[in-house]
């Protein structure tokens, strides 16, 4: 087989030429056109779509897809033109129907005239760049009937109608209204927008803006409201139902403008109704509504935020600043917590929990919390309060509620160290008296304030409860070496460390021989233990349960403070006793005797002791006897002292003083911690990181700060740069 040779095929033209009949062009495009109008006038049925897609194949085939082409205008364009009269005759509503009808005439005849063309569509129409069979079919409809000068005009105004009666309520035929928007479409996003889009964008600003006037002029805030989410909706369904999804967007910006961005000052603060009545209403809904509808437009939120902070800020003034409110420190704080209980839940249920809402309420009750320096201690009482009675019989997750929201509130303050000073006293009188309701819930507070501030603020109230524990263990000790003891008075001692508790000045006061005698075994006792150590007793924390024989025999047991033992006590050997003799037996400072005497005398139902002359205070020439006549329905009598729930102005200036002191240190290792780092640094940076690194205790004041540098100068830790005064440098 490879001998043979190969053999080269080729194909070859027609050695004769094909003669076309001249006429041919002619007499087949008079046949196709003979077809375009029997299809537009629906007599299709009759035509053999095969024969004439031969015909046009052989038309361009044979070089005459020109002619081919513009007949097909010409054709279409003639027919579309009596299409536009029949349509600009049609009466009244009648107008959109024939419009209608006539587009779905129009596009199925151009879908048969396509089909029958495919073959130019195909090659002559991509070769010479000219427009596809059906998207001239559009352009003709779109230029012969659309823009015809008698239908565009009239078109465009019963569409407006139409809207304009769909939203004062009347019910329109959407179906056709879609039909004729979505021809627009059809016809290319540019007809569309501008035979449509821009002047229904116009005439809905122009009645959303009237509408808006009458509505603000006869509504509240709350109803303008709804009606404003009603027209929303509103234009928001009637794009899903006729318009183009892309002219969603661009109505509801109208809407949003016209009926709310234009009117949101005038909204928020309409009288009896605007935002600071449904804040204080609690109108959870139009909250919502409002927060939803003004998030919509361009500076909606913030306009809300600042209202709401400038009200908070306001009704939170009042409340740290009205002498009346602070009469009681725990009725204050509960106050309070229910005002960021209240803008909590307003935040949650109608600002979707809006973090920037948020963050303008914790501002808000940082500012006025601090604008009262007794805050801290306010607090402070108000957990004293709860963890003495407040919390019996509640559950441990509403204890731990409550403790949360304490923390909360202690977050806010600017002078944490003053909190913790008034807490630790706070807690030493619970924790001494055995008032506490809990002490997993003073663990759980001590643990969420060592989280907040870290282990220096809580390492010496963890202290006080050690030794808590070492003193019950002291005293099992103590009695063990001495079982003779079993049978007198019982003595229980609380053994202090010095360091950790609040600092008393030791006030010695004349113990009755029965409890003096045993004091005395207890110290010789306590200091063989342990070496090195002084105990001092600190008569004015402890406790009695001493027991009384009344008239008749009545017979009660008394729990008293150990100054009101002392007193008690000298009636044993005296039937009356002047102020001065008990003052001179007891050696109890004055001003603690009246307090102690007063709650004995002066209390009803507590009044073991009767006064000569009876009145409500303490006087120095005053006589005191045993009261015959107590009664009381209980065995056990608690007789407690009158005491000042509130710090008095002294006591306050010593609480500040003792503050002040403390801080001094604190300041002055924040300012070395620093200047090690840095070696150099101007006064200005030096201020403000102090305050930076303080703030978690205390706000430091800049004038404060000025001194320790001085003092740091002086005692050659840093030194003031030679040229420039402002300057320091660290010494090592």
């Amino acid at each position: 087989m490879s001998n043979q040779k190969k053999r080269n095929f080729q194909i070859e033209a027609f050695k004769h030429r094909v003669v076309v009949d001249p006429k041919y062009a002619e007499k087949t495009w008079s046949i196709l056109e003979h077809a375009i109008h029997e299809i537009y006038n629906h007599n299709a049925s009759g035509l053999s779509f095969e024969e004439l897609y031969r015909n046009a194949y052989n038309m361009v085939l044979h070089k005459f897809g020109e002619k081919l082409y513009s007949g097909l205008v010409a054709t279409m364009t003639a027919h579309l033109k009596e299409i536009s009269k029949s349509i600009e005759a049609a009466q009244g509503d009648l107008f959109l129907e024939e419009l209608n009808r006539k587009w779905n005439d129009h596009n199925k005849a151009l879908q048969m005239i396509r089909d029958i063309l495919m073959y130019m569509d195909r090659t002559y129409i991509p070769n010479t760049h000219k427009t596809p069979v059906h998207e001239l079919g559009l352009n003709l409809w779109r230029d012969n009937v659309i823009h015809s000068s008698k239908i565009q005009s009239r078109l465009l105004s019963m569409l407006l109608e139409l809207v304009h009666r769909e939203r004062t309520g009347e019910v329109i035929d959407r179906g056709l209204m879609r039909n004729i928007i979505k021809m627009l479409m059809d016809l290319g996003s540019s007809v569309y927008q501008e035979d449509f889009e821009k002047p229904f964008l116009e005439v809905s600003a122009e009645f959303y803006m009237g509408e808006s006037q009458k509505f603000i002029e006869c509504c509240d805030c709350g109803d303008y409201l709804k009606k404003a989410e009603l027209r929303l909706n509103e234009e928001i369904e009637r794009v899903t139902h006729f318009l183009d999804v892309k002219s969603e967007v661009k109505i509801t910006n109208v809407v949003e403008k016209e009926m709310i961005a234009n009117h949101m000052m005038r909204l928020v603060h309409m009288e009896n109704s605007g935002l600071v009545n449904m804040l204080l209403d609690d109108k959870y809904e139009d909250l919502g509504r409002m927060y939803n509808l003004f998030r919509r437009v361009p500076n909606g939120l913030s306009t809300i935020r600042d209202v709401m902070t400038s009200h908070l800020r306001e009704i939170g003034k009042q409340l740290v600043t009205d002498a009346e409110k602070l009469k009681d420190p725990v009725e204050f704080v509960q106050r309070l917590l229910d005002e960021k209980d209240k803008y909590d839940s307003i935040i949650s249920q109608a600002f979707s929990n809006d973090k920037t809402f948020q963050n303008a309420l914790n501002s808000s009750f940082e500012y006025f919390i601090n604008l009262n320096n007794r805050s801290p201690e306010f607090i402070s009482l108000f957990v004293d309060d709860k963890l003495r009675k407040g919390l019996k019989g509640v559950s441990e997750e509403d204890v731990e509620i409550i403790l949360d929201k304490v923390m909360m509130l202690f977050r806010y303050l600017q002078e944490k160290d003053v909190f913790e000073k008034y807490y630790k006293q706070h807690l030493a009188k619970r924790l001494l008296s055995g008032k506490t309701v809990s002490d997993d819930a003073e663990r759980s507070l001590i643990v969420k304030l060592k989280t907040e501030c870290g282990y220096q603020f809580t390492s010496k109230l963890e202290g006080m409860f050690t030794d808590m524990k070492t003193s019950q263990d002291t005293m099992q000790g103590f009695y063990a070496s001495h079982p003779e003891l079993t049978d007198g008075p019982t003595l229980v001692v609380q053994v202090l460390t010095t360091g950790s508790w609040p600092t008393q000045p030791s006030i010695t006061c004349n113990l009755p021989a029965e409890t003096s005698a045993l004091c005395e075994k207890f110290r010789s006792y306590y200091l063989g233990t342990h070496t090195g150590r002084r105990l001092s007793w600190q008569t004015n924390m402890g406790t009695a349960d001493i027991k009384a024989t009344f008239g008749k025999g009545q017979k009660h047991e008394l729990n008293v403070s150990t100054y009101q033992m002392c007193v008690l006590m000298l009636f044993n050997n005296a039937d009356r006793l002047s102020y001065k003799e008990v003052e001179q037996a007891t050696g109890i400072p004055a001003s603690d005797l009246k307090r102690c005497l007063q709650s004995m005398a002066c209390v009803k139902g507590k009044n073991v002791l009767r006064k000569e002359p009876m009145s409500k205070d303490i006087g120095e020439d005053d006589a005191f006897f045993v009261n015959d006549k107590f009664t009381s329905k209980f065995y056990k009598v608690k007789i407690g002292t009158v005491v000042a729930q509130k710090e008095s102005e002294p006591e306050k200036q010593e609480t500040r003083q003792r503050v002040e002191e403390d801080r001094k240190p604190q300041i002055e290792a924040a300012i070395v911690r620093i200047m090690k780092s840095r070696r150099v640094l101007d006064h200005n940076n030096i201020i403000a990181e102090v305050t930076k690194q303080l703030q978690s205790r205390f706000l430091a004041n800049p004038t404060e700060i000025k001194k320790r540098i001085e003092s740091l100068i002086e005692r050659d830790f840093l030194e003031r740069d030679n040229n420039d005064r402002k300057l320091y440098r660290y010494l090592a």
